[in-house]
């Protein structure tokens, strides 16, 4: 039986509406010692949150049921946080409230655009780029050479076990303290997961149709583009979709070991050293966010891609 949408939503905007007035309490404006009639209050608001959140969830809608539940449940974490650190009294050097750091996003947002684009736009995307095209070509070619496999393949499996901790100060000392260090670091960590990803999507395509192509003379190359290359598709994004997230974590955490005057990983390790963190909350957040959209992306150019695959077609 279909819930109906709009008492749903009707119920959601009031909860939310509730939550925002309660933000208003003198207890949280004040920050003084919460009393019972507080922690009733936050008691009823968890137990209408997660009421509300079970009812969009319940609805049908597909992918804008979906999204509409998480950003639900997220205003809702938001929320909960605000109003416990608030009231705790929580130190912000231990963890500030979300509105100390939408205040930090606002006052510093040129400074944090500067670091955008000297982490994500200079050395994630083109790391991200270069190592999931060089381990891309790598496996079609041992897939075309099968004798390479014993003499590539393990040689690229040990760029997987160098500790990035190991690899980034070098990279600072052969490409020097700007974002080619950092996308030389991309390029290792994104390479063999895009290889082997590849490789096992080009053996994933049937035995009756490699045949069946072979019976119609066709060629290695035609039987590549033709049949092995869309049938490895999902494998493909797959791979471009954890390199996505690995490009980023691994060109912050390079910059920890030198970088310019710009970046998300020197801000976060520069204002952690000054105590000031809501600015390191204000970077872990763009960076997060940043992570969030390009795997949405990719899903959604996944989809497109390869629509008429299985794993596409039943989600």
């Amino acid at each position: 039986m279909k819930r109906p949408v709009m008492p749903v939503l009707v119920f959601a905007v009031f909860s939310l509406g509730s939550a925002a007035a309660f933000l208003l309490h003198p207890v949280l404006v004040d920050a003084a010692l919460p009393g019972p009639a507080f922690w009733l209050m936050t008691g009823v608001l968890a137990l209408v949150a997660l009421q509300s959140v079970r009812m969009m969830a319940s609805l049908d809608g597909g992918r804008a049921v979906g999204l509409a539940t998480a950003a639900l449940f997220g205003v809702w974490v938001v929320f909960f946080w605000q109003v416990l650190v608030v009231a705790f009294e929580v130190p912000r050097v231990l963890l500030p409230p979300p509105s100390l750091i939408v205040q930090a996003i606002a006052s510093h947002s040129q400074i944090l655009w500067g670091d955008f684009v000297q982490t994500v736009l200079k050395a994630v995307v083109l790391g991200w780029v270069m190592g999931s095209l060089l381990g891309f070509l790598v496996a079609v070619a041992i897939d075309r050479q099968p004798f390479l496999q014993r003499g590539l393949l393990p040689l690229a499996s040990l760029t997987s076990t160098i500790p990035l901790v190991a690899v980034a100060p070098i990279a600072v000392m052969w490409f020097g303290f700007e974002w080619q260090s950092k996308a030389a670091v991309v390029v290792l960590m994104t390479f063999f997961p895009m290889l082997v990803s590849t490789l096992a999507g080009l053996k994933i395509a049937g035995k009756l149709e490699c045949e069946l192509m072979y019976s119609y003379a066709a060629s290695y190359q035609r039987t590549l583009l033709a049949l092995r290359l869309p049938s490895a598709l999902p494998f493909v994004f797959g791979a471009l979709k954890v390199n996505a997230t690995l490009a980023l974590i691994g060109a912050i955490v390079a910059e920890f070991f030198g970088s310019p005057t710009s970046g998300l990983g020197f801000r976060i390790s520069t204002e952690a050293s000054r105590m000031n963190m809501p600015l390191v909350w204000s970077a872990i957040v763009v960076a997060a966010v940043t992570g969030s959209l390009a795997y949405a992306l990719l899903v959604q150019l996944e989809r497109r891609a390869a629509f008429w695959h299985p794993s596409v077609r039943e989600s």
